[in-house]
C-alpha cells in the first residue's frame, strides 16, 4: 500500500474547501489551510451560499447581508493566504442535498482547480453539533452530501455533465477527502503555528461573531490538541480515494454471521505535526 504525501507530513499541491456559509470553514479548518498555504499549497474556498439569511437585525435585508458576508470572507481569506475564494450564491437555508445543478457547479470548480485534497462538511452529523448541544444546520448536511457526490463519481466521470467538457473542464480525481465538523475524526492536524491566524480570520466575520469569538474556537482547538500531544489541533475524518480496494475476508467483514457491530478493525488515528 502506498503512503501519501500527507501521511509523510507534506501538504498537497492543491486543496479545496466546499462549505455552506461564510465562516463555516474558518471555524472548522482555517488553522489547517493557513498552515498548508504557508507551505505552498494552493487553497481554494468554494462557498455554496453567501449567508443571506444570517442576520436577526429587523432592518437588514438579504442582498445587503450577503454583500457584507462575502466581504468578510474575502478578508478572512487574505489572512489565511488563500489562492481563490469562489461564491456560487445559492440561497441560504434552501440548499438541497441532491440538487443536480448544485452538484454540477461543485464539479465544475473541482475540475477547474483540480484539488488533491477536498474538505467538506460531514453529512452524517445530523445532530450533536457544537458538542452535543444542538441540531446541525440543514445547509451543512446538504453541502456535505453534494460535495461527496461531486467528488465521486461526478468529477471523475467523463460522461457526467458533458457541457463541462465543452468548457474545457476535464475529469479530475480527488485523492483525499476530509470531513470537517465530524463527530468521528481520525486525522488531527497540529495548528499551533497558525492558531493566531485562525483567530484573526474568525474576527473578520464581524457580522456574526463578537470581538472575543475567536477565543472560543482557540479553546476548543487547545482542548482537542491536549488529547493528541499538540498545543492546538483541528480534527477531520479522512477518506482516502487513491488506495486500491482490498476485499476483506469473510471473517473480517462487519456483516459476518455472529459478529457484533462496531467490532471491526479501524485504522489508527493519524496526528500530523
Amino acid at each position: 500500500m502506498t503512503v501519501s504525501s500527507i501521511e509523510k507530513g507534506i501538504p498537497p499541491k492543491r486543496a479545496m474547501v466546499v462549505f455552506a456559509h461564510p465562516d463555516d470553514a474558518d471555524v472548522a479548518v482555517s488553522g489547517t489551510v493557513a498552515k498548508w498555504a504557508k507551505a505552498g499549497c494552493e487553497v481554494t474556498y468554494v462557498l455554496l451560499t453567501s449567508g443571506d439569511k444570517g442576520s436577526d437585525n429587523p432592518r437588514m435585508i438579504s442582498p445587503r447581508i450577503a454583500k457584507i458576508r462575502e466581504a468578510e470572507q474575502k478578508a478572512a481569506g487574505k489572512i489565511l493566504g488563500l489562492k481563490n475564494v469562489v461564491f456560487l450564491r445559492y440561497k441560504d437555508a434552501e440548499l438541497l442535498p441532491f440538487d443536480l445543478k448544485m452538484r454540477h457547479d461543485i464539479v465544475a470548480e473541482i475540475r477547474r482547480y483540480k484539488p488533491d485534497a477536498l474538505f467538506c462538511q460531514d453529512p452524517t452529523n445530523r445532530h450533536g453539533a457544537g458538542g452535543g448541544r444542538g441540531i446541525n444546520h440543514p445547509d451543512h448536511i446538504a453541502a456535505g452530501e453534494a460535495s461527496l457526490a461531486a467528488v465521486f463519481p461526478s468529477a471523475r466521470d467523463r460522461l457526467t455533465f458533458p457541457d463541462l467538457l465543452v468548457q474545457g473542464l476535464k475529469p479530475h480525481k480527488v485523492s483525499n477527502v476530509f470531513l470537517m465538523m465530524t463527530r468521528d475524526p481520525d486525522y488531527f492536524e497540529d495548528i499551533s503555528s497558525t492558531i493566531d491566524l485562525k483567530v484573526q480570520a474568525l474576527k473578520a466575520h464581524k457580522s456574526q461573531f463578537g470581538e472575543n469569538a475567536g477565543e472560543r474556537w482557540k479553546q476548543m482547538a487547545e482542548n482537542l490538541g491536549k488529547q493528541h500531544d499538540m498545543k492546538y489541533a483541528e480534527g477531520f475524518r479522512w477518506i482516502k480515494l487513491d488506495r486500491p480496494f482490498i476485499q476483506p475476508s469473510a471473517a473480517d467483514s462487519p456483516y459476518a454471521v455472529g459478529k457484533k457491530q462496531g467490532t471491526e478493525k479501524k485504522e489508527p488515528a493519524l496526528a500530523r505535526r
